[in-house]
């Protein structure tokens, strides 16, 4: 697939996730096999451009590109300037979020709220699409809620645009994570369409990776929660889409060592006392299902040093494989 003049090696894509594609999930989830890795969300708002968590999440040190950058709001003039800040900073790609249904975002009448407002969202995709200077792709729903779906005239906005590829996760607004994804409707888009579709949603396994290719004629897949703890599904999906190949599950050493990397990440990211705050989820994701893995989660959850928690991993992960 190509993004512009970005010729990726091949259609497998990680979702933004606010508060988990920071920049270790991002590299190991593309080392891992992944095209493309677009960044959690960036506040379009100027006078958050400084704060910490916005600077932390611009920080793309050691990623291979392009670097997608995704930026939230609402305003068109505000997300256009924001697009030309983020691709100064060095984004090769831009992502406008009209999918998070999030309440603390759509109350601000941003992500999956601006579904509500077709003429808006024509507005804002051509502001944006003018002043970024890089090419832009969208993430959408399926509509504000199943009454509503508009997936395929906000596609439609978005060609005319300009936008150079779509995303979509097959659920509303309303449903938030509820329910099973609705191939149909990202069907329905990708047949109305030229641009590169994306379906997003529901996706857990090779297996299905490919059944929901079919089933939606989409040019891409794209990858969220399933990937939380499992960065190795990433390579799982590539290989078996290009061979049909299943590869084996990864030994208990790697997945110990992919744990470690990650937090090592996280710990030079946010500095060592919040890094193991946010590593406690990573922890509880990756141990799920392993050998007394919801005991040790439990054990993780009261430890507050970071090298207390590498160790209390690392010892983990030793005796497993032992």
């Amino acid at each position: 697939m190509k993004i512009g003049a970005h010729q990726l090696r091949n259609a497998v894509f990680v979702a933004p996730m606010a508060g988990i594609t920071d920049r270790p999930f991002r590299r190991i989830a593309r080392r891992m096999g992944a095209a493309l890795a677009v960044s959690e969300m960036i506040s379009s708002r100027p006078e958050l451009r400084e704060s910490r968590k916005t600077r932390l999440r611009q920080d793309h040190a050691g990623e291979q590109g392009p670097i997608s950058v995704q930026i939230a709001g609402g305003e068109p003039g505000m997300l256009a300037d924001a697009a030309r800040h983020n691709a100064a900073l060095g984004a090769d790609i831009i992502d406008i979020n009209m999918g998070c249904p999030a309440k603390k975002v759509c109350n601000v009448q941003a992500g999956s709220a601006l579904l509500e407002d077709e003429p808006l969202v024509g507005r804002i995709l051509e502001a944006v699409v003018a002043a970024a200077g890089v090419p832009v792709t969208l993430k959408i729903r399926t509509g504000p809620d199943r009454d509503r779906r508009n997936a395929v005239r906000i596609a439609r906005l978005a060609q005319d645009a300009g936008i150079q590829a779509l995303a979509i996760h097959g659920r509303s607004r309303a449903c938030m994570f509820e329910g099973r994804a609705e191939y149909e409707t990202i069907a329905e888009v990708k047949s109305r369409v030229r641009i590169p579709v994306i379906a997003n949603g529901d996706v857990e396994t090779p297996e299905e990776a490919k059944q929901v290719l079919e089933r939606t004629g989409a040019d891409g897949i794209m990858i969220g929660r399933a990937a939380q703890g499992r960065p190795w599904l990433f390579r799982s999906i590539v290989r078996y889409l290009e061979t049909g190949e299943r590869l084996p599950q990864p030994s208990v050493r790697e997945i110990g060592a992919l744990l470690m990397e990650h937090l090592e990440g996280l710990y030079d990211l946010y500095g060592e006392e919040q890094g193991a705050r946010v590593a406690r989820k990573h922890i509880g994701w990756t141990v799920r299902g392993l050998p007394g893995g919801e005991a040790f989660r439990g054990d993780v959850m009261r430890i507050a040093g970071a090298r207390e928690q590498h160790c209390a991993v690392n010892d983990y992960f030793a005796k497993l494989a032992a």
